[in-house]
């Protein structure tokens, strides 16, 4: 188990919050700053993942690709996402988190250009992996970094500001995919410059993610990173900008105290439980988060939300509307989540999150059961099945961003002791994408077998699956100091 000890004060003990409270003010404007900077990280992540959705029929069109060829260009990015989260863990152990998020803007740069001048499939796929990569690392490092930066009483909230951020850029994503899509006619339709519509909403991510490469080059390194790499002084100079001299001193006797039993380098054999010689239990606890986080299909929405809607019965514009409906209340539920993840705590949240989830799936499932498929090999709802359907998914889609959403990454950055959390990361990561790609890569064939009704029949189990998950596994975390958390 998580074997945590509670612990409610601020930076572990009334001495240090003593010496913060001289400073509170200054010290949480900056790191509300730098943490919002590494969210930018975030928003990338969803806008990557959320322009797919827009693009398919120019995919298609361009790459005159069938529906498996189809199903790999959109779920290429996520084998790089698996690469990315797993090594990006543990090269931020080595080099640093502020380096490895510089070097996962740049490759955001490149991966937008590149797919949009991409001429065939295997060229797309080669810019999107590129672009998997970086998503990868801004998954697991823009959390872990604002975990380390932030106080204990609020970092549940900066930590989940990070789902706003994906959110947003996902919704960004599909109003820019709308209104371009729009301009031109359709996704397919020459926009601007003689270039197709769907190469523009790829293009469009270069701004955003050259403001992360520039706004990167002004945050300081995560103090826990510099006293792991025996960079005392250079700790304390970035937790006195965090708070004060005094409180700076007392942090970091408390993170070296942490890593006292135990100064090497962090490796993957720090993953197994020197008494029992078995892979620790906190292991399995954030692999089974993220990997339950993907099965329940939350990603066939964001990837494939335009193309079920038009199976459906709904228009390529009425689709790509609906995307920009599910991104807004999408951001709406997780800043709820912000204002109750550090009063009501986590596991409460993910226990809601998984009920409302199974029942809305559930009702999904029973609308899509309803559907006729037409001459033309498109499924129609009837009667009132439509409505139920696309209220039963936005209600799903609601559920997901106020519970496991946001706090399957607060809880990962969080939960791994210090000189573990690299390589906890990293493998939690890897299974999350991983999970994410096998969803996401077998949804195409699941439609065109089982159907819509089977494909979200098994999500729903999935949701159920969640439930006794959280009840039986998750321990809480809130207000518990990241040196005091037990392997």
């Amino acid at each position: 188990m998580m074997g945590v000890t509670a612990n409610n004060n601020d930076w572990g003990d009334p001495l240090t919050n003593s010496a913060i409270a001289a400073d509170d003010q200054g010290s949480t404007g900056y790191i509300v700053l730098i943490s919002c900077i590494a969210t930018i990280g975030g928003f990338l992540f969803g806008f990557d993942s959320g322009v797919i959705n827009g693009t398919i029929d120019g995919l298609q069109t361009a790459f005159d690709s069938d529906s498996v060829g189809t199903g790999f260009n959109v779920a290429s990015m996520l084998l790089g996402c698996a690469v990315g989260a797993f090594f990006s863990g543990r090269l931020a152990d080595r080099y640093g988190r502020r380096f490895i998020m510089r070097i996962a803007a740049v490759l955001f740069i490149v991966s937008a250009w590149g797919s949009g001048v991409a001429s065939g499939s295997a060229e797309f796929v080669f810019y999107r992996v590129l672009g998997g990569l970086a998503v990868g690392s801004a998954s697991v490092l823009a959390p872990a970094y604002i975990s380390e930066v932030a106080p204990a009483r609020y970092r549940g909230a900066l930590a989940t500001v990070q789902q706003i951020a994906i959110i947003s850029g996902l919704f960004m994503a599909f109003v820019s995919n709308f209104i371009i899509a729009g301009a031109a006619g359709s996704s397919t339709a020459e926009f601007w410059l003689g270039y197709e519509a769907w190469r523009w909403m790829f293009w469009v991510e270069i701004l955003p993610a050259t403001i992360f490469l520039l706004a990167l080059l002004i945050i300081p390194e995560s103090p826990r990173f510099l006293v792991l790499s025996q960079r005392r002084e250079e700790a304390i100079v970035v937790l006195e900008r965090l708070s004060n001299r005094a409180a700076a001193l007392i942090k970091v006797e408390e993170i070296t105290a942490s890593l006292a039993s135990d100064r090497h380098r962090p490796r993957m054999k720090d993953l197994i439980d020197p008494v029992s010689g078995r892979i620790r239990t906190l292991v399995w606890v954030g692999i089974g988060l993220a990997m339950l986080q993907q099965f329940v299909g939350i990603n066939i929405v964001f990837y494939y939300g335009a193309v079920l809607w038009q199976s459906v019965g709904f228009t390529e514009n009425d689709a790509l509307l609906i995307n920009v409906l599910s991104g807004g209340l999408s951001i709406a539920a997780v800043t709820l989540t912000v204002l109750l993840i550090d009063k009501v705590g986590r596991k409460p949240i993910l226990l809601v999150g998984s009920i409302g989830m199974a029942i809305t799936l559930a009702l999904l499932t029973f609308a899509f059961s309803t559907a006729e498929t037409g001459a033309d090999g498109n499924v129609n709802l009837t009667g009132g099945f439509g409505p139920l359907a696309l209220i039963a998914a936005n209600a799903y889609v609601m559920f997901f961003n106020f519970s496991w959403g946001p706090v399957m990454w607060v809880m990962l950055g969080e939960m791994f002791p210090n000189q573990i959390r690299g390589t906890g990361l990293a493998v939690s990561g890897l299974v999350q994408w991983g999970s994410n790609f096998v969803i996401t890569m077998t949804f195409p064939i699941m439609l065109g077998t089982i159907g819509l009704a089977g494909a979200y029949g098994f999500y729903t189990v999935c949701a159920m699956l969640s439930i006794i998950f959280v009840i039986a596994l998750v321990h809480e975390t809130r207000g518990v100091e990241l040196e005091d958390m037990q392997g």
